[in-house]
């Protein structure tokens, strides 16, 4: 009978010890309230983004895009998070998945190109006003000696957006020395221009400087350091199986090979296009720009180097200021319809002509994507003003603005 007792009791010990537990990890009132920064939210704190399905769906079925994945996050946590449609429809169906592999486009520039300037400006080893040519001198030719490292990271250096794609088709070398046969198209400073032959200067300028090809740099000095570990130029086998189809390129569907004909013809590396992620590790990369805004962290970038980076600076054409660009990143310039309109000025981003936008706004603690392959499968795909709307809820669930103005653009 006594040993009866004391199993009893120890059995009512146990049950009421096991209830406190359960208490203390529910948010029982027996519990104080989790003081870590990414605890979840209350319903009252908890942004409303119940309008982005609607956006989206819509964007689906007018032929927009085949799927997309949707990522709002702050510097700590996850605020929303969903994959819509399908990352493939030709010639079989594959649903979009939150792991899709993404062909990033023009996002190569600011996420792996400028970051890595910015990182060796950081580092004393080059310096935004320093002439292209004092390390570059074959590309000084026709007056090109006088562009800076800062008018390429701006798009002002006078540089034609696009030369031919002939002039890439007879290998790595012959495409270098054609990009410095170019002569320019206007005196630097003069007329902003939108040029992928800038940061493919800036990509060999990484290259001869660090004595690594851009993907290896980037890979070993911003993304590993990250934990971005599917942030890649030339994805594995493994990776291209979860990756998102664009269009086709002789016959087969381009599925985790880079889509740009000219990053293409320079073997998959280029400072203009070539890389490809995920919605998670680009998360991480925004996380860790919005923490070193505010100080907490210095890797890849210290808070000093990322001022410089995301200042916005004053772009003009024909003598006539159009907007504002940071290097690398886009900031209210006639490229910026993916921004919305509520983001704060802090705010800094990029678009990728796949169908890829991110936008990083550190006085509002906020980082969208938007990724969708909207080149699938017919090329007509468009959705800057989509995510731009998107863009518009993102800002206003940080401000504490209603969402009603954007809930009634995307049910007119």
């Amino acid at each position: 009978m006594p040993s009866f007792t004391m199993n009893h009791t120890a059995l009512i010990y146990l049950l009421m010890t096991a209830f406190l537990f359960h208490a203390c990890n529910t948010g029982s009132s027996l519990a104080a309230p989790p003081l870590q920064s990414d605890a979840p939210k209350t319903p009252a704190e908890q942004p409303n983004f119940d309008a982005i399905e609607s956006i989206v769906r819509q964007g689906i079925q007018d032929g927009q895009m085949p799927g997309a994945v949707v990522v709002i996050a702050d510097q700590d946590s996850i605020l929303y998070r969903r994959a819509f449609g399908q990352r493939q429809v030709e010639p079989t169906a594959e649903p979009m998945t939150l792991d899709t592999v993404f062909d990033l486009a023009s996002l190569t520039k600011p996420v792996a190109t400028a970051t890595s300037v910015m990182q060796l400006i950081g580092d004393g080893l080059v310096s935004p006003h320093q002439k292209v040519a004092d390390h570059l001198p074959e590309f000084g030719k026709y007056g090109k000696d006088k562009i800076t490292i800062a008018d390429l990271l701006l798009h002002v250096g006078g540089l034609i957006p696009d030369n031919s794609l002939h002039d890439y088709r007879d290998g790595l070398d012959a495409s270098w020395q054609n990009i410095c046969n170019l002569k320019p198209i206007a005196s630097r400073g003069e007329n902003f221009a939108y040029t992928d032959v800038g940061f493919i200067v800036l990509g060999k300028l990484v290259e001869h400087v660090t004595k690594q090809s851009l993907d290896q740099y980037a890979k070993q000095s911003v993304f590993t350091p990250l934990g971005m570990t599917e942030t890649t130029f030339n994805p594995s086998t493994a990776l291209k199986k979860r990756a998102a189809a664009t269009e086709q390129r002789n016959g087969q569907w381009i599925k985790g090979e880079v889509h740009d004909p000219r990053a293409h013809l320079l073997q998959g590396v280029a400072g203009h296009a070539g890389l490809f992620s995920t919605a998670d590790d680009l998360t991480r990369y925004g996380q860790q720009m919005l923490r070193i805004a505010k100080g907490k962290k210095s890797t890849p970038l210290s808070q000093a180097t990322f001022k410089m980076m995301t200042r916005p600076r004053d772009v003009r054409r024909d003598s006539q200021t159009i907007g504002t660009r940071t290097y690398g990143w886009d900031h209210r310039s006639p490229y910026s319809s993916n921004r919305g309109d509520q983001l704060s000025d802090s705010a800094f981003g990029h678009g990728g002509f796949t169908g890829t936008v991110m936008w990083i706004d550190p006085d509002s603690d906020r980082v969208f994507l938007f990724l969708s392959n909207r080149l699938h499968p017919d090329g007509k795909g468009s959705i800057n003003r989509l995510a731009g709307k998107i863009a518009s809820i993102v800002g206003a669930s940080a401000n504490g603005s209603s969402n009603t103005d954007a809930k009634t653009k995307a049910n007119p």
